[in-house]
């Protein structure tokens, strides 16, 4: 079995360290992958001073995209995909998602924050399915593909549903201490807001979506 991390980053140049460092230091991953979205920071000079793939798209194309820039870019059979904003990541969290997937019970493992921020503690216990932290194999994303081509946000959306319908077996790994830096604290308030409901657009327009 070999690990992938896939990691999609749009303007995350302050961030993004906070989880390469774990994400390197931990024996169960062999390759990652950043995938810089368009950035206007610098996210990708971050990026180069680590021993990562960097692929760097000309245009911000959206989160979906980036994933699936990063899969293509990776050599791994299994996928961990984490977000670039996480706070509190380390070795071990990374290492109980990979060996929760490893068990074999699951055809796809997700990451939920606990104990983390209040905010994002209570989000992911009403849809522990929109989280960003997962691990899946090559051929459970291949057969997403056609799902998430017209997404941006809502690709755990997609993922989702693609799951429900096909009866992918399903696993929850709890994150203690791990939370994510939220949209209206990286750009303000308003414009974080603006973006947060363009992307519960996106995952509304996901979810009701014709697979």
């Amino acid at each position: 079995m070999k690990v992938a991390a896939i990691i999609p980053a749009f303007n995350e140049a302050e961030r993004i360290a906070a989880v390469l460092d774990p994400l390197l230091s931990s024996p169960v991953v062999d390759e990652v992958v950043v995938v810089d979205d368009g950035s206007t920071d610098g996210t990708a000079a971050v990026a180069e001073r680590y021993a990562v793939r960097l692929v760097r798209l000309p245009e911000n194309r959206g989160k979906a995209a980036a994933m699936a820039a990063g899969v293509e870019a990776s050599q791994g059979d299994v996928l961990l995909f984490l977000d670039a904003d996480l706070t509190g990541l380390t070795p071990s969290h990374v290492e109980r998602l990979v060996r929760a997937y490893a068990e074999g019970d699951a055809d796809v493992v997700i990451g939920v924050f606990r104990n983390g921020r209040i905010g994002t503690d209570l989000s992911q216990r009403i849809a522990a399915f929109l989280s960003g932290q997962r691990v899946m194999s090559r051929a459970h994303w291949a057969r997403a593909r056609g799902a998430i081509e017209d997404t941006e946000f809502g690709i755990e959306t997609a993922l989702a549903r693609l799951a429900a319908k096909e009866g992918w077996r399903k696993k929850k790994v709890e994150l203690h201490g791990v939370s994510h830096v939220r949209k209206e604290e990286k750009r303000g308030f308003w414009l974080g807001f603006t973006d947060r409901m363009a992307m519960y657009w996106d995952v509304a327009r996901s979810f009701f979506r014709r697979l």
